[in-house]
C-alpha cells in the first residue's frame, strides 16, 4: 500500500509542475504576462488554434490533478488503522500508566489549595483558643 501511495504522490508532483508550466506559457487576457515573455511560444509551436488547445490541455490536467489528489487522500486515510482513534493511539504510544499520570497530577494540584485552606483555618482556630 505504501508503494501505491508513493506512486500517487509522485504523479501529483509531476502533474503540478506540468500545470505550472502550462499556465505560465498561456498569455493573459490583457496580452501581458509570462506567455508573451516566451515570445508566443504556444502559438508558434501548436499553430493558430494553440490557445484553445492549451486551454483544453490545462483543463484536462487540472481534472486529472484533482482526481489524483483525491485518490491520494483516500489511500492515506486507509493506511491508518480504521479501528483506532487519536486518543487510543496516544495511549498506546505513551503506555497506559503514563497516560494516567497527567490526570492524577492534575487532581493532586486541584486538591492542594483546599488542603492549604483547611490547614490555615486550623492554625487560626488553634491561635484563638490559646
Amino acid at each position: 500500500m505504501s508503494t501505491f501511495a508513493t506512486i500517487l504522490n509522485t504523479l501529483v508532483v509531476i502533474l503540478a509542475v506540468l500545470l505550472i508550466a502550462l499556465i505560465l506559457v498561456q498569455p493573459s487576457k490583457s496580452g501581458g504576462g509570462f506567455g508573451s515573455a516566451f515570445g508566443g511560444l504556444g502559438e508558434s509551436v501548436f499553430g493558430a488554434q494553440a490557445m484553445s488547445h492549451l486551454s483544453k490541455l490545462t483543463v484536462w490536467c487540472i481534472s486529472i490533478f484533482f482526481l489524483l489528489t483525491l485518490a491520494s487522500a483516500i489511500v492515506a486515510g486507509h493506511m491508518k488503522t480504521a479501528d483506532s482513534s487519536v486518543v487510543e493511539e496516544s495511549s498506546v504510544v505513551m503506555g497506559a500508566s503514563e497516560a494516567e499520570k497527567p490526570a492524577a497530577e492534575a487532581a493532586a494540584e486541584a486538591a492542594k489549595p483546599a488542603e492549604t485552606a483547611v490547614a490555615a483555618e486550623e492554625k487560626t482556630a488553634s491561635e484563638t483558643q490559646n
